[in-house]
């Protein structure tokens, strides 16, 4: 389980829900939460980065992860870039957090 200072850092409080920085392997074995990346929460997917597949299958983790429809994660930066920020939207601090805290190893 990862320290809660250093996941607190992952993650920002915006006007308009939790902004949750990630950074992206893309084409990995398999999907999966790999742990912290500096200040960044570095998730694995299994789709390459071609047309919006590794962006479409990190919405997907980061919803699951969270307990959210896929529709209530939105990828704000980094479109190209392995260094992503995603808008979550109906969720406190504290749940993110949480949820989070239980899948980072």
């Amino acid at each position: 389980m990862a320290d809660s200072d250093a996941l607190r850092n992952t993650i920002q409080i915006t006007s308009t829900g939790i902004l949750v920085r990630v950074f992206v392997q893309p084409k990995a074995r398999r999907e999966q939460v790999v742990g912290l990346h500096g200040d960044r929460l570095k998730l694995a997917v299994t789709a390459p980065p071609d047309k919006g597949k590794a962006n479409a299958a990190v919405i997907r983790l980061l919803a699951e992860m969270l307990q959210v429809a896929p529709s209530k994660v939105e990828l704000l930066r980094g479109d190209t870039s392995r260094q992503k920020d995603l808008l979550v939207a109906g969720l406190s601090q504290e749940d993110v957090l949480e949820r989070l805290a239980s899948r980072v190893p």
